[in-house]
């Protein structure tokens, strides 16, 4: 096992075991689907989930249900009966039916355990307990916002991190069979986790970006999204293409770039530096020799005062640096260093203006 994989394992035993101590008491109903949804992310979170129960050794005190005793469930556990195992998800069989023939004793008490831990994984897993009984598998909707200025880190049920930038909102969907999220304002870089049977889609105006297994950004900018790709490969295509038919996504790899606008097909990408478009994850702005009037813009995205180029002179200055988000005042200043450049703090606001 490598070191990445060895502390992705890490961290979902420790989500694990948080999951273990909610279910002791009283969960609400969002809590419900996201341990839920949590558990359908992978096999790994079953297995993990499992091997928590059985190190809790709580069956003296959990296992007191009518005709089920630890005999009875490794009883059925060891004649394979449908009854008990039935997986509801083709990907959760194999894992699961190996579990049970490598160690059906281990695996069958984890599962009494977990039975009457708080509402019942059987149940959360959407196994066939008793003949007739099923369950649906539902899609669980979240929904994220940051406020002006603010920076947001999540790590979402499949341990994929969203990162959301200043004034943005994204409508996470996540199920058995999907893994979708819709960027509504702002900005969100995505780092994500491979899974074959369920790639992972960002719609963003007119784009869809689907990721298998890499870091990217995705910026809504006036009428377009912007897709910039820190690591691995993405595909981009247009959701409202102006003709039908010309659906083609168009690749994008490491340090390239697409702009994808309304009713337009994605034009070839571009080579940027990523590490500039994603400085705003460091709190950072970075420019080489861009006009200050979209230097300004940038900061007023952050800045609790908006800046204001008063003189049309002013506009096209290019300047170049590196720029704390959170660190105004330091702008202020290397503006009044520059020659010619005038710039009053008002109560609401900062102007720029020429000398």
């Amino acid at each position: 096992m490598s070191a990445s994989e060895e502390r992705v394992r890490d961290l979902i035993t420790q989500q694990a075991a948080d999951w273990f101590v909610a279910n002791r008491a009283q969960l609400s109903e969002q809590e419900r689907n996201a341990f839920s949804a949590w558990l359908r992310a992978s096999p790994m979170h079953v297995e993990e989930y499992l091997g928590v129960a059985v190190t809790a050794r709580d069956l003296k005190e959990a296992c007191d249900l009518p005709d089920n005793s630890i005999d009875a469930v490794v009883a059925h556990a060891r004649a394979g009966e449908s009854t008990l195992i039935r997986p509801f998800w083709p990907r959760v069989l194999g894992p699961l039916n190996e579990l049970l023939s490598r160690n059906w004793q281990r695996a069958a008490v984890s599962i009494a355990a977990l039975g009457v831990a708080g509402f019942g994984i059987l149940a959360l897993l959407h196994f066939n307990v008793s003949p007739g009984i099923t369950f649906s598998d539902p899609v669980v909707t979240q929904q994220f916002s940051t406020r002006h200025g603010q920076l947001q880190t999540l790590r979402l049920t499949d341990n994929s991190v969203l990162h959301l930038n200043s004034d943005s909102a994204v409508t996470v969907r996540y199920g058995h069979s999907e893994r979708s999220v819709t960027l509504t304002a702002g900005e969100a870089d995505f780092e994500v986790i491979h899974d074959g049977a369920r790639p992972f889609r960002v719609y963003a105006g007119a784009a869809e970006v689907v990721d298998v297994g890499t870091v990217f950004d995705v910026r809504l900018r006036n009428d377009a999204a912007v897709v910039t790709v820190v690591q691995g490969r993405v595909a981009v295509s247009n959701t409202n293409p102006g003709r039908p038919g010309q659906l083609r996504p168009v690749e994008l790899g490491a340090g390239q770039q697409i702009s994808v606008a309304d009713q337009s097909l994605p034009t070839a990408p571009i080579s940027v530096d990523a590490e500039r478009t994603t400085a705003w994850l460091h709190r950072q702005i970075m420019f080489e020799r861009e006009p200050l009037e979209r230097v300004a813009t940038e900061f007023n995205r952050y800045s609790p005062k908006p800046i204001e180029i008063a003189s049309p002179e002013l506009k096209g200055l290019e300047i170049s640096g590196i720029f704390a988000t959170d660190d105004t005042e330091a702008f202020i200043a290397f503006l009044r260093s520059l020659k010619g450049v005038h710039v009053e703090v008002t109560a609401t606001r900062i102007r720029v203006s020429q000398d």
